[in-house]
């Protein structure tokens, strides 16, 4: 499904008969064509079963899925927009942050658990971005949301990355996450933001990073 950038804060997508994509809620801004907009709470191709662990967190995104013939301007609360194009790997990213993407991609939910044990739990609970996160993998198109604006940080196995957690939107590729700090567990009590610890990705992809610390 075809993403095009009207501005940095807007997109266009093009819907063509037999095709679908899912947005978030509310993030119609016009469309042209016979366009049909219909809840969805099964969290796109992955079903429900992608979604259960996330919304027994309270944590899942309502979509729309949206069909037809024609033409959809999507953007919302004038956050800025990056379109990410996947080429059969995955991506990683929190489901607020989505705006819309290709319905051929299957959809999933990771525990963050699952990548950096313990700490990656703990990463969840201090940044307050979730225990879950969802998952996008195949071959198509994701627009994802952000405050003033994303740039993409190549992650190598010769040197890993470290990210303000705030900060952080996607990654995707063969990546590892913990938390780290220089800080003891004493030093991080009661502090939910700033530098006292830091994201590391490590491994062989990249990281989609925001030019701020406010969350959506």
């Amino acid at each position: 499904m075809p993403f095009r950038e009207v501005n940095s804060k807007v997109i266009e997508a093009t819907v063509a008969p037999g095709q679908r994509l899912f947005s978030q809620r509310g993030a119609m801004l016009a469309y042209k064509g016979e366009v049909s907009f219909t809840p969805n709470m099964q969290g796109g191709q992955g079903g429900v079963m992608s979604m259960i662990g996330r919304r027994a967190a309270g944590e899942a995104a309502p979509l729309m899925t949206v069909e037809g013939s024609g033409t959809v301007l999507f953007g919302h609360g004038g956050h800025h927009i990056e379109v990410i194009n996947l080429t059969g790997d995955t991506l990683y990213v929190e489901a607020d942050r989505l705006l819309a993407f290709d319905g051929t991609l299957e959809q999933g939910t990771m525990f963050m658990g699952s990548q950096g044990g313990v700490m990656g739990m703990v990463r969840g609970q201090v940044t307050g971005q979730g225990l879950f996160t969802t998952t996008l993998k195949g071959h198509g198109a994701v627009a994802v949301m952000a405050h003033g604006g994303i740039i993409e940080v190549p992650i190598t196995p010769q040197r890993a990355v470290h990210v303000d957690p705030q900060a952080y939107v996607a990654h995707h590729g063969d990546v590892r996450n913990k938390l780290s700090t220089a800080l003891g567990w004493r030093d991080m009590v009661g502090r939910g933001s700033g530098e006292a610890f830091q994201l590391e990705l490590s491994g062989n992809g990249a990281v989609f990073v925001q030019a701020s610390e406010e969350k959506l």
